[in-house]
């Protein structure tokens, strides 16, 4: 019994021995715990950031999204924005003109313009394209041979995208900067699935989309001219068309259509041809006819070219503010205010030629004025 009690003392001694450290220990953790939290974690040492991928050669780096908006010119501020191509008499482009060279009327009243800009500045085009059963002859297998001709004219900066319609529109590619998404959606369109074309609805649409893009911005209409089945009807289409600053380039279809069989439509060829010219006189554009699609190249490179060449003309009216439509004249005058004389390619002068919307809608007029 004795050695059973020694033992038991032994083992207690041993327990308390073991209590002792443990607390000791558990009081030098919580002192530690205690100076780590006086002077915060210490983080760790930063990983090196890891090698961005490589860019494929010539491809430029990719934006996430288009231009900021802006306020609409037309309704919420009072600054009127108008683009101009200059030319001379045969058609070869005037790049070096200053604000002095401008004259702008508005409703006859000379305006003092507030803001210039040359040319060579960024676009952001939308490429508008009947894909219907009328125009899949033209468009659709030759569309190697003219895409090209516009997209390879285009600047790493410049925004494109592109539409289609016939008895609706659809978004074929959203505005990019990387042309080869246009030119692969372009190339994978595969066989249109009507033979209807919704022209005013897809125009109007696509309008009101570009209505708070800044800067440069234009529609690249490519169609037969015929509007089988909109919902607008072509005076609401004009009407529309009088409250943008958007520039419209068409590229009519119909003439090689025309030359191998007879349009069964309800709209003569001649009237949709006028539609389309309308809409590019109207906006400050150009509207080509080709006969052939051997022309199609040099034309949409000619497109890029003139959209680039633009001069952007900005003044604030002097002219009421009463939601009426006011007719724009612009004139290009030299350094004694006269109209400029240019040397055509025969050794004459011919006063310059200039292009740009024929006016704006204006903003009405604030409540208590």
């Amino acid at each position: 019994m004795k050695s059973h009690s020694q033992f038991r003392r032994g083992i207690y001694g041993l327990l308390a021995v073991l209590l002792a450290f443990a607390l000791v220990f558990d009081a030098s953790t919580r002192a530690a715990r205690a100076q780590e939290g006086s002077q915060g974690p210490q983080a760790p040492a930063p990983a090196a950031p890891p090698e961005p991928p490589p860019q494929p050669s010539g491809q430029p780096q990719k934006q996430q999204a288009p231009p900021a908006p802006i306020t609409t010119i037309a309704v919420q501020t009072n600054v009127v924005n108008v683009d101009a191509i200059v030319t001379d008499a045969d058609g070869n482009l005037v790049t070096d003109l200053k604000r002095e060279n401008f004259r702008l009327t508005d409703d006859g009243q000379l305006q003092q313009l507030t803001n210039f800009a040359p040319t060579e500045q960024p676009l952001t085009t939308v490429m508008l394209v009947e894909f219907s059963g009328t125009a899949y002859g033209f468009f659709g297998y030759k569309s190697e041979q003219w895409a090209d001709g516009f997209l390879s004219a285009l600047k790493p900066q410049d925004w494109v995208a592109l539409k289609t319609f016939d008895l609706r529109t659809t978004l074929q590619a959203d505005f990019t900067q990387d042309k080869r998404e246009i030119d692969y959606a372009i190339r994978g369109l595969g066989f249109p699935g009507f033979s209807e074309a919704v022209l005013f609805d897809a125009i109007y649409e696509t309008v009101d989309q570009l209505r708070d893009v800044k800067g440069k911005k234009s529609i690249l209409v490519i169609a037969t001219g015929y509007d089988t089945f909109s919902k607008h009807t072509l005076d609401q289409i004009l009407r529309r068309i009088k409250e943008t600053d958007v520039t419209i380039f068409c590229v009519g279809m119909g003439e090689e259509i025309e030359l191998y069989k007879a349009n069964s439509g309800g709209v003569g060829y001649l009237q949709a041809k006028n539609q389309l010219t309308t809409f590019a006189r109207m906006t400050g554009g150009y509207a080509y006819f080709p006969r052939f699609t051997g022309e199609m190249g040099g034309i949409f490179n000619t497109i890029a070219t003139y959209l680039r060449s633009q001069y952007t003309l900005a003044f604030t009216p002097t002219t009421p503010q009463d939601g009426h439509y006011h007719k724009i004249n612009v004139q290009v005058v030299d350094e004694d205010g006269n109209p400029l004389q240019l040397v055509n390619g025969k050794g004459k002068k011919k006063k310059a030629q200039v292009e740009y919307r024929e006016g704006y809608t204006a903003a009405n007029a604030p409540a208590g004025n």
